[in-house]
């Protein structure tokens, strides 16, 4: 009998579905699947007999054919098939190991580039990719970030609509070309003058790619506006399009305006829509980011204000990155409010990165558990505390052994004014502060231990405070956050296909563990910064298969910084984690970092992602000469200028053939794609 075999399947790489049968008689046959929409596989087969089958994945990357298969099925005639939903991430094997690069988008440069990096550029880089044998771009967020058109705006991480793409990235060789001969020239001019700094000039970028949009609008903006593809765009998108081009209007007090926005961001849409589909013809995942907060002053919050909480900054609490910690500036997330919809802003967010994405990474994790929330207008992180969670009451905190008078004496002051900021700030020596909700209950001050406050008590109030501080922050919290969490992230998780990975880096609760591993979410890995307290490296044959493995990662010094920045803990790693005899060599030569790269390649991790700073640290000739140049951002410093770029162009990339055929043999012998 006729019998119709479906999976539901998500392709990545362009690839192939196929049913494989096992007859009784021991035959063996392959029928090849077909999808009308990318998701749903079906084939139909004349059963007359008990059959054994099993689903597999083929698909042809740039260096061999590879394959997976799923779990065995046996189907009678005339019985019911199960529907059979697969997640592709989840059932892929242990073979399945990923190589690729990290690089921002702002930071590529091509010859014909307009001083930054754009989607044209990001297309070549999908090339270069695929061309050294690596299955995998990740970029940072690529989201509109304008609020006052300055330089202060390249902080990619604070965008102000979490739909909309950064004009910056159109890339005006895919545009028709200016009429006017004198506009031309012009335009042609500027390029060169701005694709010739070693830096990105942020302002005088973005002012001459917005002049020449405009331009262009008014030359074929009408005619764009009136093809069905546009038409079928803003009806698609009208939720969020339409707010987003009125805020800039507003922002830009050009009332009157709103179609140039919508055709910006068509353009925008259509070339990026293209990279992908590039990207899954040359095996390429495409893998994106998407931050923990929005900016404060975006149409995100304009539009829907329930969601946020204006009284609190988002940030994160004193580590190796910022010893007062860290203040972001980004309103907290009304979580209980989101939760009443079920997390619908989240949902479609996530589904519009899934236009352009087959993976993404969680920028701050931690965030879904809980977010180190700063009262406004305090600056400090250390006046932090984490949101929400179980705050401590008095008696609590008494029958820990702090007496009434050391709570008394070392409680921070409710921070209502402008004086009480002035006079928490100055006095710093606070053990306790007050729940930023409920002023009858406290949290620990994090760090309290490197103030005169905890150093004043007495050896037994000491401990007593440490016991107290170990609890509320790695113990009391636990179940708490699995909750907030478990409430959050399976819905998201599951609203697309795309692969799931997080950065789970900083003051990390085993809560945020079990939850990872209950949705398959991939951890990131830094054998630099390892998840053991008690060890100074990680061991990377120990990752764990579901893991993103990184030697640097934009928030921290690159490989050849950070091999300068400590000789002592150097020479430990060259001793004892290379196991190499004597002096540790400074710099860093290139052999030294081809051996420290394919170590993590070699790794268990699925994903093993290497910054294209550090792959170029392996070669002497070609990388860049000052290493400090290299560094992406100083997490530290909230005024940082993201402005990196490549000191190569993609095309000298390229043709950089023993360069290229280092890194296509390293990934070869490590049995990754």
């Amino acid at each position: 009998m006729n019998t119709r075999f479906e999976i539901e399947y998500r392709t990545v790489f362009g690839q192939d579905l196929w049913l494989n049968v096992l007859e009784s008689d021991g035959n063996h046959t392959s029928h090849a699947m077909k999808t009308y929409d990318g998701v749903i596989w079906e084939v139909n087969l004349e059963v007359s007999q008990t059959i054994h089958y099993y689903y597999s994945v083929t698909w042809q990357g740039d260096l061999r054919r590879s394959e997976w298969v799923f779990s065995p099925h046996s189907y009678t005639p005339g019985a019911n098939i199960d529907e059979c939903v697969r997640d592709c991430w989840q059932d892929c094997p242990e073979s399945f190991r990923i190589a690729g690069t990290l690089v921002p988008v702002f930071s590529l440069r091509s010859r014909e580039s307009f001083g930054v990096g754009d989607f044209g550029d990001l297309r070549m880089m999908v090339d270069w990719v695929a061309q050294t044998g690596q299955g995998l771009l990740q970029i940072l967020p690529i989201n509109d970030t304008t609020t006052t058109h300055t330089w202060t705006d390249s902080y990619p991480y604070s965008c102000i609509s979490v739909f909309a793409l950064h004009p910056q990235y159109i890339d005006l060789r895919q545009l028709p070309a200016l009429r006017k001969k004198a506009d031309r020239e012009r335009f042609e001019d500027m390029q060169k003058k701005l694709n010739a700094l070693p830096q990105v000039d942020y302002e005088r970028v973005n002012n001459g790619k917005l002049e020449h949009l405009k331009l262009l609008f008014q030359q074929n903006g009408k005619t764009v506006m009136e093809t069905k593809e546009f038409k079928k765009f803003v009806a698609d998108n009208h939720e969020w399009l339409v707010p987003y081009a009125s805020f800039c209007c507003r922002r830009d007090k050009a009332e009157g305006q709103e179609n140039f926005w919508l055709y910006v961001q068509y353009l925008l849409a259509t070339q990026m829509k293209a990279v992908h589909e590039h990207a899954r013809q040359r095996g390429v995942l495409l893998k994106g980011d998407i931050p923990i907060g929005v900016s404060r002053y975006g149409c995100d919050v304009e539009a829907e204000p329930r969601y946020f909480n204006m009284n609190g900054q988002a940030g994160a609490p004193p580590d190796d990155f910022a010893e007062d910690g860290q203040n972001w500036g980004f309103p907290t997330y009304n979580w209980d409010e989101m939760l009443q919809d079920g997390c619908q802003w989240w949902e479609r967010r996530f589904r519009s990165m899934a236009k352009y994405f087959d993976a993404y990474r969680i920028d701050h994790v931690l965030g879904f558990f809980r977010i180190w929330e700063i009262p406004v207008p305090a600056k400090s992180g250390l006046l932090g505390q984490f949101s929400p969670s179980l705050a401590l009451t008095c008696d609590e905190i008494y029958r820990a052994g702090i007496s009434e008078w050391t709570l008394k004496n070392t409680l921070a002051p409710i921070i209502s004014s402008q004086k009480d900021l002035d006079d928490a700030v100055a006095r710093g020596n606070y053990l306790f502060l007050h729940d930023h909700r409920n002023p009858e209950v406290f949290h620990p001050r994090i760090a309290a231990q490197k103030t005169e406050a905890f150093r004043f008590l007495s050896n037994r109030e000491q401990e007593a405070y440490n016991r107290l501080y170990n609890d509320y922050f790695y113990r009391r919290n636990n179940q708490f956050w699995y909750e907030q969490a478990m409430m959050k992230l399976p819905k998201l998780v599951g609203a697309t296909r795309m692969l799931c990975c997080a950065e789970d880096l900083g003051m990390v609760p085993d809560c945020v563990g079990w939850v990872m591993n209950e949705l398959g979410i991939l951890s990131l890995e830094l054998e630099s910064m390892p998840k053991d307290s008690g060890t100074r490296f990680g061991h990377v044959e120990r990752n764990p298969r579901r893991s993103v493995a990184t030697i640097s990662s934009h928030d921290t010094p690159t490989l050849r910084m950070w091999w300068d920045e400590d000789y002592e803990r150097t020479q430990d790693y060259f001793n004892n984690i290379l196991h190499r005899e004597g002096t540790a060599p400074h710099p860093m030569p290139g052999w030294l970092a081809t051996e420290i790269i394919n170590r993590h390649l070699q790794c268990p991790s699925m994903l093993c992602v290497i910054s294209l700073q550090d792959w170029l640290a392996t070669d002497e000739t070609l990388r860049l000469p000052d290493a400090s140049a290299e560094r992406v951002n100083v997490p530290a410093n909230p005024q940082h200028y993201w402005r990196y770029r490549m000191h190569l162009n993609i095309e000298d990339l390229m043709e950089a053939k023993d360069f290229n055929d280092g890194i296509h043999t390293l990934i070869m012998q490590s049995r990754r794609k």
